[in-house]
């Protein structure tokens, strides 16, 4: 064995062992789950109000959510950031309070909860408060009566009173009454259903939450209705009219009050970052407890912020897909349009869905080589010619989503998250491929690339492999070792073989 060899044998041999001894070291001491069907769905959800400073001391009060509707939170944590802190219980409500006499620069406050659906049960009871007639303008009140009067005369209880309330108000085009409220309130039809139910003599209020969307970022705060109808509470849609606690929101608050309320700062704002993981609730709650001890070791990025935990998320699965590149080119022999390239299909993909995707990039790659041949008929520069490409890219991008979008197809829409240079510069290689070597090399490279993106999509949508890639980030120091073991082969590929097999039946 050559000196090279040794060299790369022992390096890629130590980081296979260190991969995997820290791995083994998080598995059996801090007990994190080694496949996600050992573990619960557990949602790290983190609030961030930001504001600027206006004259005077500067309070933040900030209302905690309860574990309501089968909810359970597994652990709190507030970053102060120089404030005073206290959290405040008062009638079964808690509230956070950051506090401070001076203030200077734009601040940030985060609060970060991880919890969990242990069931899936619904509200619990609530007081019946009679509600107070809303203070309105004449013209108002009168069109908020006839509206009142009509949907009275058209029901019978007061669940088909708010359904048909609600309809009323998501209609297109709604009638003139409707039409004139909305107006007066700004298009806020949540505000005109509670004064609507008020002015009716009907108890009802706001359940405030959160959609939970995995890996999305500056979320805010969304409202489903809670009407009394006699018998008890009822929770609606507010858009829809669907009852129910749908599956995927996470109350906040329940009933009136304000969610945020900043003193002595102006320009707030209060958004969310969600995370989805598989991970036990024992489990969550150990890291949480021993971060600090194990810091040296246990380098997981929960530590991180949860929008940047996100992004992380996905960016762990690249390594994946490059170990499916190397696997293809080095030992089956597959040609590719770039290394790169099929990395950042493999990604799009993870977005569009396999089909969709597939579907779009080939009529943007088909398009885009149709139009590229006619710009080279115009004897351009190469930047030149390749800026016009990636702006015949774009517009393309934007006209298909706009056609998707008129056509109802959603997931379509998702065409943005194309690599629009990297598209380009396709477009551009497989033109000058087309010209010096023919249609051949070019149907061989692309189709390889394709192959090569859909085998790495595979391997990156398995929930195994974006469990393993989240919660034991160190593998992919045994995954860099296994690369460069790769990297020193110099045999035949399969291709190869299968090109030489002749030879070897002569013998």
């Amino acid at each position: 064995m050559s000196e090279s060899r040794f060299q790369v044998a022992l390096v890629a041999g130590l980081m296979i062992l260190f991969g995997l001894g820290l791995t083994a070291y998080k598995v059996l001491r801090l007990d994190l789950p080694l496949t996600p069907g050992e573990s619960r769905e557990v949602w790290t959800i983190e609030s961030k109000v930001s504001f600027k400073p206006s004259s005077g001391p500067t309070s933040v009060e900030l209302q905690l959510p309860e574990a309501l509707a089968g909810w359970v939170v597994l652990e709190e944590h507030f970053a102060s950031s120089g404030f005073g802190f206290t959290v405040i219980e008062e009638g079964g409500r808690k509230q956070a309070n950051w506090t401070r006499q001076t203030l200077e620069h734009p601040t940030t406050l985060y609060y970060k909860i991880q919890a969990y659906r242990a069931t899936l049960d619904q509200l619990p009871g609530y007081p019946v408060v009679n509600p107070e007639a809303p203070l309105l303008e004449a013209d108002q009140q009168a069109a908020m009566e006839r509206l009142i009067a009509d949907l009275q005369e058209r029901s019978t209880d007061v669940e088909s009173f708010t359904r048909l309330l609600i309809q009323e108000l998501a209609q297109p085009e709604p009638r003139q009454d409707a039409e004139f409220l909305l107006g007066t309130y700004q298009g806020n039809a949540t505000r005109v259903l509670l004064d609507t139910l008020a002015l009716a003599a009907i108890p009802s209020h706001t359940v405030r939450g959160i959609r939970l969307q995995d890996g999305r970022r500056r979320q805010t705060l969304t409202a489903l209705l809670e009407v009394h109808t006699g018998a008890g509470w009822l929770l609606l849609d507010p858009h829809t009219g669907v009852s129910g606690m749908p599956e995927d929101f996470f109350p906040w608050q329940r009933g009136e009050g304000t969610v945020l309320r900043v003193v002595g700062g102006r320009d707030s704002s209060l958004e969310f970052a969600l995370l989805r993981n598989s991970l036990s609730a024992k489990t969550v709650v150990s890291m949480e407890q021993r971060s600090e001890d194990f810091a040296l070791l246990d380098f997981s990025i929960y530590a991180l912020p949860v929008e940047q935990q996100g992004i992380f998320k996905g960016i762990l699965l690249l390594p994946v897909a490059a170990l499916v590149v190397v696997l293809m080119r080095i030992l089956v022999g597959i040609s590719t349009s770039g290394t790169f390239m099929p990395i950042l299909i493999a990604l799009a993909f993870l977005q569009t869905t396999l089909w969709v995707g597939l579907a779009i990039f080939l009529s943007l790659v088909s398009v885009g080589l149709w139009i590229r041949s006619w710009l080279s008929h115009l004897n351009l520069l190469l930047v030149a010619r390749v800026s016009a490409v990636v702006i015949v890219v774009i517009l393309l991008m934007a006209t298909l989503a706009v056609l998707s979008y008129k056509m109802g197809l959603d997931q379509a829409l998702t065409v943005t998250f194309f690599p629009t240079i990297i598209l380009s510069w396709t477009i551009e290689r497989m033109s000058i491929l087309w010209e010096e070597e023919g249609p051949r090399e070019v149907v061989k490279q692309g189709g390889g690339s394709l192959l090569v993106a859909v085998l790495a999509y595979l391997v990156m949508s398995a929930p195994l492999v974006a469990h393993l890639t989240f919660n034991f980030p160190e593998l992919l120091i045994s995954l860099l070792g296994v690369i460069l073991l790769l990297g020193k082969y110099t045999g035949y590929r399969l291709s190869e073989l299968y090109r030489f097999r002749d030879l070897a039946n002569s013998k």
